[in-house]
């Protein structure tokens, strides 16, 4: 995975995922295995093999390890076409190996496997299909050419055609299931990785821009001292220049502009402990907050906050921590994104347990994909009067995911859903007919105190 020039990540990009010193450690680990089974069977089984040939096969992967190690740095990530060759090249080794020591009466025929799947877990999957065709391909002409196994009696060892043949069957079907299984776990394993990356460059990002307020304070403050000494030298330089006027007005000016620093700091430092203040605020203001940057996007955004029945008459006061800002801005986003004219962001409060809902009037989740949803890398699919609403729109599918991620790193469950059935026809879908959000804390999570007051319901027309 890497970040374009723009900043959004690309994974189509996957190139130099390999490190020649893991192929090499592989090989060795390979090398050392062949020459176990070698020399076990022929010394102490007592089957004859063809141990020059077989030597000269495994010395030619050593000397090929020598090679790659003395010419190559260790930490060299490989593309994928040097990745292919290497594994090509095992691949054959091992078949020359298979083909000397009775093809599939040997049973080691089975690491024919092990290039396919390191393929299906780091390469694309071009590659993999290429290799894959190749492995089944070797491996059915040692199963037809092959030098028998010599035992010690003199006679050839020979199994059953059908036996001979259910074998090379399991290695081949071995071979796709592998293969399709080892990429599907690569892939998942891939998107959440580029997931949680991309989830935490939105946290740090948050964590920034809410430090930025102590850090404007930390430089008024140490920045005020250094003022207040240019202002009073200007200002006894201006009285002794009293009979030289042009001096004067230059001295004058610089105490003039020290004046106007020390206003723009004292503006700049409260800005900066007014930010420090709200680490904490009432559930309503980090709600208007969060969908600050969406309001005027031409929907209306209503919101509601009222406790339940057993719930404080208080409006409470939570955590103002940068991952549920976040979160709950790319859920609004999302609504807003897919609304006709109305989103509705709902707050209520227990004893226990506070929770938010985000609403719409959009055609909420396809359902297709509606028990996917803040899964990595799964894209709305909308229709064609969705994307009329939002042309051009080409999302990764990271938004609900990021947002999903974030939350529940605070404490919060999310549960995805639709207020209708998306098949209804316009006129009888109700007016909240879209998808709904649910984020619920437990009060420990995220309350500091009830002690704001409730307010009125506020309407927002974008």
């Amino acid at each position: 995975m890497i970040l374009g020039p723009d900043g959004i990540l690309n994974r189509d990009t996957r190139g130099d995922w390999v490190r020649l010193r893991t192929l090499i450690l592989l090989r060795w680990m390979a090398v050392a295995g062949q020459l176990a089974a070698i020399i076990v069977t022929d010394w102490y089984l007592g089957v004859r093999l063809p141990m020059g040939l077989c030597f000269m096969a495994v010395g030619a992967s050593v000397i090929a390890n020598v090679i790659a190690t003395f010419v190559f740095p260790q930490n060299r990530r490989l593309t994928e076409f040097q990745a292919l060759m290497i594994l090509l090249f095992d691949l054959t080794q091992l078949s020359f190996l298979l083909f000397l020591t009775g093809g599939l009466t040997n049973p080691f025929a089975l690491l024919i496997l092990a290039p396919v799947t390191i393929s299906a877990l780091a390469l694309e999957l071009r590659t993999t299909v290429i290799l894959g065709a190749i492995a089944i391909g070797l491996l059915t002409f040692t199963a037809y050419f092959h030098l028998p196994l010599i035992l010690s009696d003199g006679s050839s060892l020979t199994v059953p055609r059908m036996f001979e043949f259910g074998f090379w069957l399991a290695i081949v079907i071995g071979i796709l299931f592998l293969g399709l299984y080892s990429r599907r776990v690569a892939i998942e394993i891939r998107s959440m990785s580029d997931a949680l990356l991309a989830t935490q460059m939105a946290l740090d990002r948050e964590q920034k821009l809410t430090d930025l307020g102590g850090v404007v304070a930390a430089a008024a403050h140490e920045l005020g001292t250094p003022l207040a000494t240019i202002k009073l030298v200007s200002s006894e330089l201006a009285e002794e220049l009293s009979d030289q006027p042009s001096l004067r007005d230059d001295a004058e000016l610089i105490r003039a502009q020290a004046d106007r620093c020390r206003d723009i700091l004292r503006s700049m430092g409260r800005a900066g402990k007014d930010d420090l203040q709200m680490r904490q605020a009432p559930l309503g203001e980090v709600l208007r907050e969060a969908a600050e940057p969406h309001v005027g996007r031409g929907k209306r955004v209503e919101f509601d906050l009222y406790p339940s029945r057993d719930g404080d008459e208080r409006q409470p006061v939570i955590l103002r921590r940068p991952e549920v800002i976040h979160g709950l801005r790319n859920l609004i986003q999302n609504a807003v994104d897919f609304a006709r004219s109305t989103v509705w962001i709902d707050g209520e409060w227990t004893g226990d347990r506070i929770a938010i809902r985000i609403v719409d009037d959009g055609e909420g989740y396809p359902p297709a994909i509606i028990g996917r949803i803040g899964d990595p890398f799964v894209r709305q699919r909308r229709s064609e009067e969705s994307q009329s609403r939002r042309p051009g729109y080409e999302g990764m599918g990271l938004g609900l995911f990021i947002a999903k991620t974030l939350l529940e790193r605070s404490g919060a469950e999310l549960s995805f859903a639709n207020a209708a059935d998306p098949f209804l026809r316009s006129h009888e879908r109700p007016e909240r007919c879209g998808a709904i959000v649910e984020v619920i804390w437990p009060v420990g999570r995220l309350v500091v105190v009830h002690n704001a007051p409730l307010g009125e319901n506020v309407l927002i027309q974008g």
